[in-house]
C-alpha cells in the first residue's frame, strides 16, 4: 500500500512540474499580451482602420512579463547544456550556478 502512495505522490509532483514549466510560460505570455490592453486607447480612422495605442503602464508590464519568459527559456537552456558537459545547476544561493556533478 505504501508503494502506491509513493507512486501517486511522485505522479503529482511530475504533474505540478509539467504544469509549471509546460503551461506556465505560455500563460505568462498570454498575460503579457493582455497587459498591452491595460489603459490602452483604441480608435477608428476615416478609412475604417482600427488603431490601438498601448499605455506606458501596459508596455512596462508586458515587457516585465516577457523578461520573465526570456529568463525561463535561458535557464532551461543552461540546464540542458550544463548536463551535456557533465555539470549540473545548483540553486543553493538562489542564483543558479553551474557546478560539477557529485
Amino acid at each position: 500500500m505504501r508503494s502506491i502512495q509513493l507512486a501517486l505522490v511522485g505522479a503529482f509532483d511530475v504533474l505540478i512540474a509539467g504544469l509549471l514549466f509546460g503551461a506556465g510560460l505560455p500563460v505568462v505570455y498570454a498575460l503579457a499580451m493582455r497587459a498591452l490592453t491595460v489603459r490602452s486607447s483604441t480608435w477608428v480612422d476615416d478609412g475604417g482602420t482600427i488603431h490601438n495605442r498601448p499605455s506606458l503602464l501596459g508596455r512596462s508590464l508586458s515587457g516585465l512579463l516577457l523578461a520573465v519568459i526570456l529568463l525561463g527559456v535561458l535557464l532551461g537552456l543552461v540546464l540542458i547544456v550544463s548536463s551535456g558537459f557533465g555539470k549540473t545547476v545548483s540553486f543553493e544561493n538562489i542564483i543558479p550556478t553551474i557546478v560539477d556533478k557529485k
